[in-house]
């Protein structure tokens, strides 16, 4: 398995569709950890 952790960048779609490009090509499973750290509301949005 591959962990990523997604406060590095802008914590957007981006990783998400790198991570799916990522475990395709590689076969291996993806986590992504802390995808919306840096925003101004983290976590699900209402």
């Amino acid at each position: 398995m591959i962990i990523i952790d997604g406060s590095e960048d802008e914590g957007g779609g981006q990783v998400v569709h790198n991570a799916c490009a990522l475990s395709i090509v590689t076969g291996k499973a993806v986590r992504i950890e802390d995808i919306r750290a840096k925003r101004s509301k983290p976590g699900l949005m209402r």
